[in-house]
């Protein structure tokens, strides 16, 4: 069984034990960049249309909602 595979074994007497499994950090920054660009790339896609329209309807929604408690304030 390999050093990994062995520390993440269940122990044999039940006892719990906390194991710290290290990347290694060229592993770590080359998760880190692929995280990264994919982040940016979900930040930077343009919002679709339906979205948008959704949006939009909330809005006014909200509006028309805040309109009807104003006037139930006078």
């Amino acid at each position: 069984m390999s050093d990994v595979n062995s520390a993440m074994a269940a122990p044999e007497d039940g006892a719990d034990i906390d194991v710290e499994v290290m990347l290694d950090p060229r592993v770590q920054e080359s998760i880190g960049r692929s995280l990264k660009a994919h982040y940016d790339d979900i930040v930077n896609a343009p919002v679709p249309d339906k979205f948008l329209v959704l949006l939009a309807q909330l809005e006014a929604t909200e509006r028309r909602a805040d309109g009807a408690s104003s006037d139930e304030l006078n």
